[in-house]
């Protein structure tokens, strides 16, 4: 007998650790040809043999790859994966190292694929969400295994994961199987052997024993649950007409057991009307009628943009009656939550993230980045556009398949001012790149000739929204020039010019050849004005002799003025250099043959001259206008500008605080007091605010204070400084015309000064960040930063 059980023991134990053997050799050989055929090598499968598990593999793949892969774009691509699998692996490991290996699946579903990305788990809801349904003790084990591997991040290397991947393949290769299982499993069969009658009762009762004890205690867990479950809804209200005995048996709405499927397939574009359901159960399985008062709430809410959507709820009829049917629109492309909840519960396992790609391109909403209506450019040298094609809601179309056809953007552009056929001449040239991580297409345009052009940008034939815009082509000498023009505004920068009357304008089509471009250097003598302003021979008689002027250009200004006697300047016009002043370019005039342009404000008349050197003067008013607006004239470009200077002009001098004594119950009165002396290094310090007869520390409280009271006093329609084109209490104001007789026009220069001690304040941001508490009307801001009336400007009065 003792023979016998010896070699019942012996053999159960050998086919133990030979069973156990071959299942593991077979699965380890599976995971090396699923990685292999995943990616697309299985030929190269003869070349690992030998390699017994896939931590080997991604310890030796390279090595052995290298020879015979030659393709250099299926390299990288190989490269990469096995770089992939490799921290995969040693990200494991390191769980292990820490005790923390059950939390491998969760933090590969919160987007955690390696070490470098468990470094970055830096805010609390992610560590939160990683350790729910753990033990403390692991929440600080990860949390604090998570601070070491940020601490280290610049010591580690790939020699660190290569040292853990050797440890995680010798543990694996240790873990195969336990003698102390192999001697347990014969030990247990020999003696079944040994008394088969006995060990098959004792077996058979231990084993529905252990069945009828796990499900008494799983009984128990949950109708102690339930129980706590009724005792924690003590309020009536909340509980409504259930008992304790509902809750025994499952009769109550549970958010667990609720469900929520999704009309939709991922990835889907903005736009559409999206839906999901939410499907209502009891506790006990059984659906709950929706029809009833839940206290359903979905929240929506974009990620990035903290952009709440709004929602529409339905309940379905029969045969869904316990269905809800949520109803929404996304605008905005991104990640989004969709949170649900009941009763202030999660439903199922909310919430649940979901992401939007954009839509496809949209020439209306496509935009030119860093945009000028005017590019002053250089004859044979490359310039480059920024083109950031956008949807219909303006989203970048960052993975649309509309950035990628670049065939589709066109350019076109024609001679202002010359005649048809050379407008036709071949004098151009472009070409389209992409940038998709910048999401833009790159557009690349090279001139060949000098003068001013219009061109224009489409896609599929269709204009952007900013693609229509003035080139002035200058050569290399007259670049020189217009450099050396703008690196010297202090130095009188003038030229000498013909001034038309709008007459000969109107009724003339001059399309003669230009002449040569010269800069002047100096006056010209009394000989050559009287030449050049001698009738030319040939020349109509209705064409009416022009006066000869002098175009002077500042940074701030363009100023026409005419010489009496030579000497006695007499101004005849002058134009803010801003936005709002347009040149439009015509062809050679009839009797000097120079070339020609219309200045027009929209203030003014036009006003027409033409110049030997219009080129020049052109360019060098946009050089002007470029540098006091920043290059671009899109919004957000301007203001960046704008406050980046005024940070810029404040950091050479330190900033003092100035206190201003205020009287509440007459603040507007009294602030003009206090002010009334200040100059403007007085407005750029720091206000101090005191109101009198009151006790405060200005912090920062009672000066935004103040900025409030003062705007309401200024910029309300009841003190009548200010009005509105409609009585609606939400109008936007502009100045009062019929104001009362005892405003006097100081009110609205300390409104101004008021409004730009915000811009300013707000230029230097924190803190400081003062809001103009008045909404303008379009009109009115249009005036004050110099832009172009127009009708449309009226339509939000």
């Amino acid at each position: 007998m003792d023979r016998r059980f010896f070699l019942t023991f012996l053999f159960c134990s050998v086919s133990w650790v030979l069973f156990w053997e071959v299942r593991w050799k077979k699965r380890k050989e599976t995971q090396i040809e699923e990685w292999l055929h995943g990616h697309s090598i299985s030929e190269y499968k003869h070349l690992f043999e030998d390699v017994r598990t896939l931590e080997e593999f991604s310890l030796s793949a390279l090595s052995r790859l290298e020879e015979v892969v030659k393709e250099h774009q299926r390299w990288r691509e190989i490269a990469e994966a096995h770089i992939q699998l490799l921290r995969d692996f040693a990200f494991q490991e390191w769980l292990c190292s820490q005790n923390l290996e059950h939390y491998y699946h969760t933090l590969k579903t919160l987007g955690c694929m390696n070490l470098d990305d468990l470094s970055q788990f830096d805010s609390q809801l992610q560590l939160s969400l990683a350790a729910w349904g753990y033990y403390y003790e692991d929440y600080i084990k990860l949390s604090t295994g998570i601070k070491i591997l940020r601490t280290s991040r610049g010591r580690r290397d790939h020699d660190y994961e290569i040292r853990l991947v050797h440890s995680l393949a010798e543990r694996r290769l240790n873990e195969k199987w336990s003698i102390a299982g192999a001697l347990l499993f014969g030990c247990t069969v020999a003696l079944c052997f040994l008394i088969r009658d006995l060990m098959f009762y004792v077996i058979g009762g231990i084993t529905v024993s252990i069945i009828a004890f796990v499900f008494t205690i799983k009984f128990l867990c949950e109708l102690a649950a339930r129980v706590v479950s009724f005792l924690q809804n003590e309020d009536p209200g909340r509980r409504g007409d259930r008992s304790i005995y509902d809750y025994v048996r499952g009769n109550y709405l549970d958010p667990r057991s609720c469900k929520v499927s999704w009309d939709w397939k991922e990835p889907q574009e903005v736009g559409q009307t999206m839906s999901f359901r939410v499907q209502l159960f009891y506790k006990n399985g059984q659906p709950f009628p929706a029809h009833r008062p839940v206290g359903l709430r979905v929240n929506i809410t974009h990620i990035e943009l903290a952009l709440d959507i709004p929602v529409t709820q339905e309940v379905l009829q029969e045969p869904e009656s316990n269905v809800v049917k949520v109803a929404f629109t996304v605008r905005k492309a991104g990640r989004y939550e969709v949170a649900i909840k009941l009763g202030g519960l999660s439903v199922a396992y909310s919430p649940y993230y979901k992401i939007f790609q954009p839509g496809t391109v949209v020439p209306s909403k496509t935009k030119i980045a860093c945009h000028f209506s005017t590019l002053v450019l250089t004859n044979g040298q490359q310039h480059t556009l920024q083109i950031e094609p956008r949807d219909e809601y303006g989203n970048p179309t960052s993975n649309s398949t509309s950035l990628t056809d670049e065939a589709n953007y066109s350019v076109h552009v024609h001679s202002l001012g010359m005649s048809e056929d050379d407008s036709q001449e071949d004098f151009y040239s472009k070409s389209v790149s992409l940038n998709k991580q910048q999401c833009q297409v790159l557009l690349r345009m090279t001139l060949r000739k000098t003068g001013c052009f219009r061109a224009c940008i489409s896609y599929k034939d269709q204009p952007l929204s900013n693609g229509e815009f003035d080139i002035i082509v200058l050569s290399e000498n007259e670049k020189a020039c217009v450099e050396k023009n703008v690196s010297t505004p202090g130095i009188s920068i003038y030229f000498e010019a013909y001034l038309y009357s709008s007459g000969n304008y109107s009724s003339s089509s001059w399309q003669l050849q230009a002449s040569s471009l010269l800069v002047p250097q100096r006056r010209p003598s009394m000989e050559e004005e009287d030449e050049h302003d001698s009738p030319v021979e040939g020349q109509p008689e209705k064409v009416k002799k022009p006066k000869k002027v002098y175009c002077y250009i500042s940074p701030k200004q363009l100023s026409v003025k005419e010489f009496y006697l030579k000497i006695i300047p007499w101004r005849l016009f002058t134009f803010r250099v801003c936005p709002g002043t347009k040149f439009t370019y015509h062809g050679p005039d009839p009797i000097h043959k120079y070339l020609t342009l219309v200045v027009d404000d929209g203030i003014q008349p036009p006003v027409e001259l033409s110049c030997k050197d219009r080129n020049i003067m052109a360019a060098t008013f946009i050089r002007f206008l470029h540098k006091n607006i920043g290059g671009s004239e899109t919004f957000q470009d301007k203001v960046n500008f704008f406050q980046r200077e005024l940070r810029h002009i404040n950091s050479k001098k330190p900033r003092t605080k100035t206190c201003l004594k205020i009287t509440r119950h007459a603040i507007l009165d009294s602030s003009l007091k206090a002010t009334r002396n200040f100059s403007v290094s007085d407005w750029c310090k720091n206000f101090e605010i005191v109101f009198q007869d009151e006790e405060a520390l200005d912090w920062g409280g009672p000066r935004r204070e103040w900025f409030e009271l003062i705007c309401k006093s200024l910029f309300d329609t009841s003190n009548q400084l200010f009005t509105r084109f409609s009585e609606n209490n939400q109008g936007l104001v502009h100045p009062n015309a019929d104001r009362p007789p005892h405003l006097r026009l100081k009110m609205y220069e300390f409104a101004g000064r008021v409004v730009g001690k915000c811009l300013y304040e707000s230029a230097l941001g924190g803190a400081y960040k003062q809001l103009v508490r008045a909404r303008f009307t379009r009109s009115f801001l249009a005036q004050i930063i110099g832009l172009r009336m127009n009708y449309k400007y009226f339509e939000t009065g």
